[in-house]
């Protein structure tokens, strides 16, 4: 099948590698030259395992293809997948302007039946007008060139795409197109050969399928976060918590993880997006999620908290090494990264930092641009030196089984801040450190 994909960022472009590994003729278009440019020298310009190996194969094999022509990516492609930024506009709500100039492009130039497919996490009711810019640019054309609209969202963990791509657990697609239907079941079919994976539901209900999904697991977490600040209150253990409730099979252990709280680029803006869709276009207020939302801004300033707490509030002259930038493991991704809250809290209150993250230090700095007060080490280890403690605040799996002495002899003081309690306190404790970690 010929496929067209508008946007080359994280979902974009997973979409269109793993839609040409099954032998689809994928064309992925995006506007920034740079990018194009990136993926067409051989890089890519996000990290994620895997998918590089992927895009060069599916090049090299003349099935992935990279343009910023936008007349030649509408001719392309009978499917039309607009996988646009939607970011956060500064009331909370979703940025449709990209999602919606990319319909509007769709519509000024296309010239047969085109199956437009809103693949961009997009607000309840997002279809609907779509639908309406593609039928007013027709309308000014003065043709009736036949279309359909459908939302087939995403859903993608980063750092696990293109195995959640490639074996996806559900795929949703609204809409009421029958041609629509059958040809996303002809594309998705490579996907599901040993079992039905095809949820078909009206529009509206597949956009409020993302939402409620992130939304539901931005709660566990934050509800597990607010327990672990419990458990140290009344002398418990969040990690005996966590397997006592996980066990009941009604809860299950997923997303039941304490820590610096949640970042990346869909729960915090998703979650945003759903109270504000809910205040502006249902007159409802999302108790819950607005509790949620709370719960993790609070939760981000936990291990500054902790940390200020050993060492006083004023921490002038002291140095900080921070293990893990990125959101989450897996990863360069630094939107809404837990990390940032910290390093703003500690540099604030007077500190420097030396940080390592196996991928996002690139982004961090991009971020933090020439902050002088935060250098980056090539090694965890290299953080130690002068370090008046250790701060974790990302899982990557090189910090799970450290050399303690190590770190020991390094640090000016034995302090360990765990951010996502990867260690046996009783063991750490032993080791003769401070360790201070979540819940526990």
């Amino acid at each position: 099948m010929k496929v067209t994909v508008v946007g080359t960022g994280y979902v974009g472009l997973v979409s269109g590698a793993c839609l040409a590994e099954v032998g689809n003729d994928v064309l992925c278009l995006d506007v920034n030259p740079e990018k194009i440019r990136i993926l067409e020298s051989g890089g890519i310009p996000i990290y994620e395992p895997g998918l590089k190996e992927m895009v060069a194969r599916n090049v090299a094999a003349g099935r992935l293809h990279f343009t910023t022509d936008v007349a030649r990516a509408v001719n392309h492609g009978t499917i039309q997948f607009i996988a646009v930024g939607t970011p956060p506009d500064e009331d909370g709500s979703a940025d449709m302007q990209y999602v919606l100039a990319a319909a509007r492009s769709i519509g000024r130039l296309m010239t047969d039946y085109k199956v437009v497919v809103d693949k961009s996490t997009v607000p309840v009711g997002t279809a609907d007008k779509v639908h309406a810019a593609i039928a007013d640019e027709l309308a000014q054309r003065g043709v009736s060139t036949p279309y359909a609209v459908v939302s087939n969202p995403e859903f993608l963990k980063e750092g696990a795409a293109v195995d959640d791509f490639m074996k996806p657990d559900r795929i949703v697609v609204g809409g009421s197109d029958e041609q629509a239907i059958f040809l996303m079941r002809a594309l998705y079919a490579p996907f599901q050969r040993n079992r039905e994976r095809l949820l078909v539901t009206d529009v509206r209900s597949a956009e409020l399928i993302k939402y409620a999904a992130n939304a539901m697991l931005a709660t566990r977490i934050s509800f597990m976060n607010e327990l672990a600040n419990l458990a140290e209150k009344l002398g418990a253990d969040i990690e005996m918590v966590r397997q006592g409730i996980g066990s009941d099979p009604r809860i299950g252990y997923h997303f039941l993880y304490p820590g610096a709280g949640y970042g990346g680029s869909c729960f915090p803006k998703d979650v945003k997006a759903l109270i504000k869709t809910a205040a502006s276009d249902a007159d409802l207020n999302l108790q819950v999620l607005s509790a949620v939302e709370a719960a993790n801004d609070a939760q981000k300033q936990v291990l500054a908290r902790k940390l200020k707490q050993r060492l006083g509030a004023d921490l002038k002259g002291r140095h900080i090494a921070l293990w893990g930038l990125a959101f989450k493991p897996n990863t360069d991704d630094m939107r809404e990264a837990p990390s940032l809250s910290f390093i703003e809290e500690v540099l604030a209150a007077g500190a420097t930092v030396t940080a390592y993250d196996p991928a996002a230090m690139p982004e961090a700095q991009r971020i933090l641009g020439d902050e002088p007060r935060v250098r980056y080490a090539q090694t965890p280890n290299e953080t130690l030196e002068g370090a008046d403690a250790l701060v974790i605040v990302t899982e990557w799996k090189e910090f799970r089984s450290p050399d303690f002495d190590l770190i020991k002899e390094r640090l000016k003081q034995p302090l360990i801040v765990d951010g996502r309690n990867l260690y046996d306190p009783v063991f750490v404790r032993r080791m003769g450190f401070d360790y201070l970690a979540i819940g526990r």
